[in-house]
């Protein structure tokens, strides 16, 4: 088995493993479970600093990107796209799918979104029903300011959509102090359990427009109304993959009991950073650092396919490359949740060292 150190899936602890292998009853028909999926959705929301409801879907993490916009979306709804990643410009093919109108606000993939230079350009540009925004962008490892970036486009009435697939639970994240409507996470990331489950926390707001609706939400499995009313009629819209959810509990209890969760993942992210300079080595972005994913640009004299190899090879180590405009350029080291931990970035660092030097 590769050490892996790609900005997700991550590795995954033991107890979660081992509770994804219990026993279960029939999720549809067993109350007990209906209890513990609202249970485990309640201790979502507490991690997240929200009293917003939260819902775990079964699907990877885009499955809870196109079921916030499916939810909202209507034909003809102008939608802001901020655009700073690959990530941030698909937004704009989920908006476009369920009938919207997308406007990309696009900036430098190598800088964040600038929320004084978006506040002036929401002075002139502020009709939109919801704003799309990556919170950490994996394929560069940029990282947005959703504290600041949200609270000012809510402040024009605009919903917002966050991404935070790849930073929830390795970046500071309070959902009702930075005012954000539909949030995104997904299992394989920070949280640390297998690929296959969406969580979204969804605001008063958000459901008021879903609820006010003038037409049918396009799609039933990307729906988050088809869960209203679940916990009172202990019934899910499809059957729930019990065994997922089992393990997405024990992680979620494992970020619990790990208070120091986030001064880990930043002292490992300032670490992987410096180091990686010290190398000579150049990073990317060149502002805004995650502190879940370090990206740096492919050396002269090398390819990422060529150092890729040598760490899975000859060290055992499973990096990854980038894709679309970075592919080939870039190179992406992993330190979300079971991997933010200073031993295994020791070792890819020293393993960095040889392969380089060599």
């Amino acid at each position: 088995m590769y050490k892996m150190m790609t900005p997700g899936p991550t590795q995954v602890r033991e107890n979660v493993r081992m509770a994804r292998s219990l026993e279960f009853q029939n999720p549809d028909l067993d109350a007990d479970f209906c209890e513990y999926y609202k249970e485990t959705c309640l201790l979502a929301s507490e991690l997240l600093h929200t009293k917003n409801e939260t819902l775990i879907l079964d699907g990877e993490g885009i499955l809870g990107l196109e079921a916030a916009c499916a939810s909202i979306t209507e034909p003809g709804d102008r939608v802001l796209v901020l655009d700073n990643g690959l990530y941030g410009e698909s937004f704009k093919d989920f908006v476009t799918m369920y009938g919207g109108i997308p406007t990309l606000y696009t900036v430098d993939y190598d800088k964040p979104v600038d929320p004084e230079k978006l506040a002036e350009y929401l002075k002139e540009q502020h009709d939109f029903k919801y704003a799309t925004v990556v919170h950490c962008d994996t394929p560069s490892g940029m990282l947005n300011d959703i504290s600041k970036i949200c609270p000012l486009l809510k402040s024009y009435g605009i919903l917002t959509v966050v991404d935070s697939v790849s930073a929830m639970f390795g970046e500071e994240v309070r959902a009702d102090d930075y005012r954000i409507d539909l949030l995104c996470g997904g299992s394989q990331k920070a949280i640390s359990a297998p690929p296959g489950l969406t969580i979204v926390t969804i605001s008063q707001d958000a459901k008021d427009v879903m609820n006010q609706r003038k037409t049918p939400i396009a799609s039933f499995y990307a729906n988050l109304k088809v869960f209203e009313h679940y916990y009172e009629e202990k019934w899910f819209p499809y059957t729930m993959p019990a065994s997922d959810i089992y393990g997405l509990r024990q992680a979620l209890e494992n970020i619990k009991n790990d208070p120091e969760h986030l001064k880990r993942h930043a002292k490992v992210a300032e670490k992987t950073r410096t180091t990686l300079k010290e190398m000579g080595l150049t990073l990317y972005p060149h502002s805004g650092y995650s502190n879940t994913v370090t990206t740096f640009e492919v050396p002269e004299g090398f390819t990422d396919k060529e150092i890729l190899s040598k760490m899975r090879n000859d060290y055992n180590i499973l990096l990854a490359g980038s894709f679309g405009c970075f592919g080939g350029k870039l190179i992406r080291i992993g330190h979300m949740g079971e991997s933010a931990n200073e031993k295994d970035v020791d070792e890819v660092l020293q393993a960095l060292k040889e392969i380089l030097g060599k």
